[in-house]
């Protein structure tokens, strides 16, 4: 049964395992490198002994996107209709917008966005195949207006090769693992060069992720998935079930409630077996509950949203509103009963990749802001930068970059082959 503990244990219980990149790490540097001198070569390499790949090229023809797609069922394409409506909404609400003012006379500063040139996103196909990352890492690059959107999963699934034809994306290759992190961070003769890599994988995509950054764009390096709920009352069956969502994910995956009421943990951790006992996917969800997860009785609500912000949660549920502006660091906020995670997951809009591990104290999650470069302008009058002189050259000189300085004075009749403009 799931442990019930009260707040003085939460420093040990949320302290988060640390990933085991070292090893991993170990293991993918030398494939990174390899593809990095052999491309292509290298490439199919891995690809047959990881992969199971037995095609002569990577990439799906654009017939076989569409045959796919007509192995769908209606049902399947209406939840495909449905949720990328909404999260297509969602990342036209996210996106930045060109703008200007003019701060002072003759200054006017600004902004425009241009989209990346080439992305890729990592769609996983191995114990659950998702579609529904493929509409949260396509949809927002489309909507950023990114000429040339990739995806690369390890397997043939209908679902994710059916959805990537709904959407429309041309660039779908069949390669998983570091290997294919790596030819989209170096390019090779048949896989483009990203700009960005985006979409979660296992800790060899995440250790080939963490290797490339700075090589190539990335998101971020996900952990394992968790959720922390703070609830003084509610339906106990709706908890448990939020709870088992998350642990269902992986064996690392954890889940807490933050409850005021004894009697509402008790309520849960029993609803919890019940459940479990006739879930398919127990013989993960159980050991994600013994091992990750736990409710914590907390003293106040205070006290719950002061741990919650300590914990810095992937996935944050509150009762309502009322919370919200005392959270500061969370990857994505479900308010209220019938905001359970599994629409975020899904169907509701907002991007479900998210940063785990803590790393959602420096961002939220992946957004069509990640797909553009938001470039500044400037544009100064010959008397706004008559102004701005003594500040520029001030500024310059106690730097010690006298060529700065000069480069505005010169501007001015000073000529700047002439020592004394230092004290002009």
């Amino acid at each position: 049964m799931i442990r019930i503990v009260d707040s003085t244990q939460v420093g040990k219980l949320l302290a988060r395992k640390a990933a085991r990149f070292a090893d991993a790490e170990d293991t993918v540097r030398p494939i990174l490198e390899n593809i990095r001198k052999r491309g292509d070569k290298a490439l199919l390499e891995y690809a047959r002994k990881f992969d199971k790949f037995d095609r002569k090229s990577p990439r799906l023809s654009p017939a076989e996107l569409k045959a796919a797609e007509g192995e769908l069922s209606p049902a399947f394409l209406k939840a495909i209709e449905t949720a990328s409506k909404n999260i297509r909404a969602f990342a036209k609400l996210q996106m930045p917008v060109a703008k200007s003012a003019t701060i002072s006379p003759g200054l006017s500063v600004g902004q425009v966005v241009r989209p990346l040139d080439v992305v890729a996103a990592y769609i996983p196909a191995g114990r659950y195949p998702l579609p529904s990352t493929l509409m949260m890492t396509v949809i927002p690059a489309q909507v950023a207006g990114v000429p040339n959107v990739c995806i690369t999963t390890p397997r043939p699934v209908p679902e994710i090769l059916g959805a990537a034809s709904l959407l429309g994306v041309e660039n779908v290759f069949l390669l998983g693992g570091a290997h294919a992190v790596a030819a989209f961070a170096y390019g090779t003769k048949s896989i483009p060069r990203a700009d960005r890599i985006v979409g979660p994988g296992n800790i060899y995509v995440a250790a080939a992720k963490k290797l490339l950054a700075g090589e190539v764009g990335i998101d971020f390096i996900a952990g394992p998935t968790e959720i922390l709920m703070i609830a003084t009352e509610g339906d106990a069956a709706w908890i448990a079930a939020d709870m088992l969502a998350q642990a269902e994910h992986d064996t690392e995956a954890s889940a807490v409630l933050l409850t005021t009421s004894k009697r509402l943990a008790q309520s849960v951790a029993k609803e919890i077996e019940k459940q479990l006992a006739v879930l398919p996917t127990r013989a993960v969800a159980r050991k994600s509950i013994d091992r990750n997860s736990a409710i914590v009785i907390v003293s106040s609500v205070n006290e719950a949203v002061e741990i919650s912000n300590r914990f810095a949660p992937e996935h944050l549920s509150i009762p309502d509103a009322s919370l919200l502006p005392a959270i500061r660091h969370a990857g994505s906020i479900f308010i209220g009963a019938h905001s359970p995670e599994a629409a975020g997951d899904y169907a509701s809009g907002p991007n479900h990749v998210l940063p785990t591990s803590g790393a959602a104290r420096l961002r939220g999650g992946l957004s069509t802001a990640d797909y553009v470069k938001v470039i500044s302008t400037q544009q100064v009058s010959p008397e706004a930068l008559r102004k701005l002189t003594p500040a520029i050259t001030t500024l310059a000189r106690a730097e010690g970059l006298e060529a700065h300085a000069r480069s505005v004075e010169v501007r001015f009749g000073h000529n700047p082959t002439h020592q004394g403009t230092k004290n002009a």
